[in-house]
């Protein structure tokens, strides 16, 4: 995480009321509570039905606020750049799963690969059992 926030926190972890985010954030708590409406930073609910923020998230807040003050940006604009940003980020996950998947296939013997694949197109590498077959007369 960079931008000066704690990076011994999980980043995912929801754990700042909004007063505290938006101070975060450099923003008014009321833009925080637009932001949500509008759905481009849902925080997760407490108990209470209170928001709670991530780090993720301010970075997030951050992130509009700088496209929207420096470059102009509006928000249907911001809304489309990080629906964008979130498909890439998936694409990238999963080249990085592919990658290592293609690793553990180049350390597996030839003989030993077997793939399965589930009905989503998950697929999955395992080793192949080889059976010994009874042989009539042997």
């Amino acid at each position: 995480m960079s931008d000066n926030l704690p990076s011994l926190i999980d980043p995912d972890a929801p754990i700042f009321v909004i007063s505290t985010a938006a101070g975060l954030a450099d923003m008014h708590p009321q833009t925080l509570r637009g932001y949500d409406r509008l759905g481009l930073v849902v925080p997760k609910r407490a108990r209470g039905r209170g928001r709670r923020y991530s780090l993720r998230d301010i970075r997030t807040l951050r992130h509009i606020q700088r496209m929207s003050q420096d470059e102009g940006i509006n928000l249907e604009g911001i809304r489309r750049i990080l629906a964008l940003e979130a498909a890439l980020e998936e694409s990238h996950e999963q080249v990085h799963d592919l990658l290592a998947l293609l690793q553990e296939l180049r350390n597996t013997p030839e003989g030993a690969r077997l793939f399965t694949a589930d009905r989503l197109g998950t697929v999955q590498m395992g080793r192949q059992r080889r059976r010994q077959l009874a042989l009539p007369g042997a």
